[in-house]
C-alpha cells in the first residue's frame, strides 16, 4: 500500500527488535491497522475515481473554454448564485406549466367551433367498425382517432393526458387523415373531413405564433436548467475533492506515523547490512536510483540530491533513513526479478559513492537532469 510520500512496507517480524510475545502482539497491531488504513483508502479511491470521471467528462465537453484565473473566479460566482437560479428555475418552471394551460384553453375553444360543425358528427366516437361492416378497416387505418378520445386525454388527471399542445393538434389532423384516406374522394365522409380539416388548420395558424414563442421559451428554459445542473454538479464535485484532499493528508499522517512506529521498532541496521544495502543502490536504474536519493533529502534537508555527484555517507544516515532504503530497494529489485533471498553483501566502504565510475555517473547525471523538472509534488 503506499501514500504520496513513500510506501508503507511489509516489514519481517525477524527484523524488529523484539521478543518473541511482543512479535506477536505488535505485528498483530500493525496488521489490524494497515488492513484498516487499506479499506479506507479503497473508498478513497472509489470516490477519487468518481470526481475524475466527472472532470474527464467536463473537460471533454468544455475543450474549447479558455481556461484561466477569470474563468475560476466567473465559475465561483456562478455556483454561489446556483440556489438562488434554483428557486427561479422552479418558479419558471411553474409559470411555463400555466402558460401550456392556456394555450390548451384556447386550442379547445378551436376545437368546441369545430365539433360544433353540422358535419362533425361521424368523427365524434370511435368508428363502429363492427357495426358498420368494415372489415379491413384495421388494415388500413393504424391509428383510429377522435375527438371523444381526444376530449378524455385533455381532461385527464392521472398524468396520461397530453403534454404538449401540438400533440393535440396532431391527434386532430389525424381524425380528418384517416377518413380521408379510408374513404374515397367523391364520398360525403372523405368531403367532410376535407372541410373541416381546412378550417381547423386555419384557426390553428392564428394560435401557432403564441406556440412558437412558448416553445422558444421552453428550450432556453431548458438550457439554462441544464447549466444550472452543471453548476450543481461542480459544486458537489468541488466539495468532494476538497475534502478528498482533506483526508488524503490525514492519511499521509496516519502511513508516515505508522511507518515511523514500525521503523523504531526495527534493529539496529549492521555494518554488513549497510555493505549490501549500498551494493544494492549500484544495482538500481537512473529513475529508481532518484527516487532513493530522494528518500534520503526528505530526513536530511541537507543533502543535495540533485547534485552532478552524490555522495552517500551510509554511517551518517538515521536508523529510519536506512531502513526505508532497504525496502525500497528490496521492493524495486522483487518487482524486476533482481533481488535475491537478502541483499547481497560486497566489500563497499560504509562512505558508499553511488555513481562509483565515469558511465555510471554520466547516468545519474543525465536522469537528474530529465527528472528535475518531472519530480512527483504533492497534490494541491
Amino acid at each position: 500500500m503506499e501514500n504520496r510520500n513513500g510506501s508503507v512496507p511489509d516489514i519481517p517480524i525477524q527484523e524488529l527488535n523484539l521478543n518473541e510475545n511482543e512479535n506477536a502482539a505488535s505485528a498483530e497491531n500493525f496488521r489490524e491497522r494497515v488492513d484498516e488504513m487499506v479499506g479506507k483508502v479503497d473508498q478513497l479511491e472509489q470516490r477519487l475515481n468518481d470526481v475524475e470521471h466527472f472532470y474527464s467528462n467536463t473537460s471533454k465537453k468544455q475543450s474549447n473554454t479558455p481556461r484561466g484565473s477569470s474563468i475560476l473566479k466567473d465559475k465561483e460566482k456562478q455556483i454561489a448564485s446556483f440556489k438562488r437560479r434554483q428557486q427561479d428555475a422552479s418558479h419558471r418552471q411553474a409559470a411555463g406549466a400555466r402558460r401550456m394551460q392556456e394555450l390548451v384553453r384556447q386550442l379547445g375553444t378551436i376545437l368546441r367551433q369545430i365539433t360544433q360543425h353540422k358535419w362533425a358528427e361521424p368523427f365524434m366516437e370511435p368508428v363502429d367498425v363492427k357495426g358498420l361492416g368494415l372489415h379491413d378497416y384495421f388494415e388500413v387505418i393504424e391509428k383510429p382517432m377522435d375527438f371523444g378520445t381526444i376530449k378524455s386525454k385533455m381532461e385527464a388527471k392521472d398524468g396520461s393526458g397530453y403534454k404538449h399542445v401540438r400533440e393535440i393538434c396532431a391527434d386532430v389532423r389525424l381524425i380528418f387523415k384517416n377518413a380521408m384516406k379510408y374513404n374515397e374522394e367523391r364520398d360525403d365522409v372523405h368531403i367532410m373531413a376535407k372541410t373541416l380539416l381546412g378550417r381547423f388548420e386555419e384557426k390553428w395558424l392564428q394560435l401557432l405564433p403564441k406556440v412558437d414563442e412558448e416553445e422558444k421559451r421552453r428550450k432556453e428554459e431548458e438550457a439554462e436548467a441544464q447549466q444550472d445542473m452543471q453548476l450543481a454538479q461542480e459544486a458537489v464535485h468541488a466539495k468532494m475533492a476538497k475534502d478528498l484532499s482533506i483526508e488524503l493528508d490525514e492519511v499521509d499522517m496516519q502511513l508516515e506515523e505508522l511507518r515511523e512506529m514500525v521503523l523504531q521498532k526495527c534493529r539496529k541496521m549492521s555494518t554488513e547490512d549497510k555493505k549490501k544495502l549500498g551494493n544494492a543502490l549500484t544495482r538500481l536504474s537512473p529513475e529508481d536510483l532518484n527516487k532513493a536519493l530522494l528518500i534520503v533529502a526528505q530526513n536530511d534537508p541537507t543533502f543535495q540530491a540533485t547534485a552532478t555527484e552524490v555522495e552517500l555517507d551510509m554511517n551518517a544516515q538515521s536508523e529510519s533513513t536506512l531502513w526505508k532504503l532497504k525496502f525500497f530497494v528490496q521492493d524495486v529489485l522483487h518487482a524486476q526479478g533482481k533481488c535475491p533471498a537478502s541483499i547481497g553483501a560486497n566489500n563497499v566502504n560504509n562512505s558508499t559513492l553511488l555513481n562509483n565510475n565515469n558511465k555510471r555517473r554520466r547516468e545519474i547525471c543525465d536522469a537528474l537532469a530529465k527528472s528535475s523538472q518531472k519530480r512527483s509534488r504533492k497534490p494541491s
